[in-house]
């Protein structure tokens, strides 16, 4: 089963699969993952990849020859239908995320029964995703069926929003008026504009467009790109400084991945958490002050606007399918998509008008 998710623009996949137990044919185990690589297949390489899977193999401890596929915290010894989930990970270019935390022994095995224990349950994300994975273990104590027990990955994707600018009238920036240098060259131009007029101006509007095109030149005027406005309205220079050493924290904890530097880097982001949680309190407590005054009007009715935007982008659906099954996601190739079903929609004779 694969599911479909999309997440912001970004298309997150989602396979569960359930490979053939040992004592089957080698036919049936060979038409599994036949098909399992047709599904993969079927994904784009722009797109998320993660499958979760009982393969009913043995990996093994150990990745002497397979470091591109695994880490080194498998369980116990590798098997034949181990051997074959290494070899589709290769096929795929994809990564056996379970073997790259070092974990205690209950916390690597997926399958109990009985007196023994094994490692059937894995997942498997795409090689270069490898650096958005935060952690993958089993819950000891917790499982989902008799002998299985319930394995979680955490994962961080980053999704890249676009940004949308609004186009508006580009204006003179009058405000430059305030720099004396500025100030010093617009009336000289304006000055050398109205001595080289021949006939008088005695009209106003004629003078003014004389003073809107020195300013132009002097001054310059707007872009015309207005940015959305940003939900981190609250955002001060302490909440991005403790931003910047929890960054710092990271790359130090990817360059040594020790216990000290995991440590530093937990520590820093409930620090940020912290840290942000004042400056929204702050904030808050300004904007609750300035209701009464017209700025405080603007910063509600910005802040009604994000929340319906937020709310927006959790309920509205941005992804349907086309002719084939494919599914779409940019916002052209949708509305054509409706385009063409509603066409086909209007277009084809119900079974009344076929039998008249």
């Amino acid at each position: 089963m694969i599911v479909k998710v999309e997440v912001e623009g970004m298309m997150i996949n989602v396979i569960s699969a359930y490979a053939p137990q040992v004592g089957c044919k080698l036919e049936e185990k060979e038409r599994f993952w036949s098909e399992l690589d047709e599904v993969v297949d079927g994904v784009p390489r722009k797109e998320q990849l993660v499958i979760g899977a009982d393969f009913n193999g043995h990996v093994g401890e150990g990745n002497r020859g397979d470091e591109e596929v695994m880490g080194r915290y498998g369980f116990k010894e590798r098997n034949v239908e181990g051997q074959m989930v290494v070899n589709f990970a290769k096929r795929m270019e994809m990564i056996v995320v379970n073997t790259y935390f070092k974990k205690k022994e209950d916390q690597r095995v997926t399958y109990k029964s009985g007196g023994g224990c094994t490692q059937v349950d894995y997942v498997l994300c795409r090689r270069c995703n490898l650096k958005e994975i935060g952690d993958c273990k089993v819950l000891a104590g917790d499982s989902v069926a008799r002998q299985h027990r319930m394995m979680v990955c955490r994962m961080v994707f980053e999704a890249k929003k676009k940004r949308r600018r609004v186009r508006t009238e580009r204006r003179i920036r009058w405000w430059k008026l305030k720099e004396e240098e500025c100030s010093v060259r617009f009336r000289e131009e304006v000055r050398e504009r109205l001595s080289g007029v021949k006939e008088v101006l005695d009209d106003w509007a004629t003078t003014a467009g004389v003073m809107r095109e020195a300013a132009r030149k002097v001054l310059g005027v707007t872009s015309g790109n207005r940015k959305e406005d940003k939900e981190t309205w609250w955002w001060n220079e302490e909440v991005q400084e403790s931003i910047r050493r929890k960054r710092l924290a990271k790359q130090k904890w990817d360059r040594q991945s020790d216990e000290k530097s995991r440590q530093e880097y937990k520590e820093m982001r409930q620090q940020v958490k912290r840290d942000v949680a004042k400056a929204k309190e702050k904030a808050y407590e300004e904007l609750y002050e300035r209701l009464d005054t017209k700025e405080g009007e603007k910063d509600l009715y910005r802040l009604a606007r994000q929340r319906d935007r937020a709310a927006k982008d959790v309920l509205q659906v941005r992804a349907v399918k086309d002719g084939q099954g494919n599914v779409l996601t940019s916002e052209e190739s949708v509305l054509r998509r409706w385009r063409e079903y509603f066409e086909q929609l209007m277009n084809e004779k119900n079974q009344r008008e076929k039998v008249g």
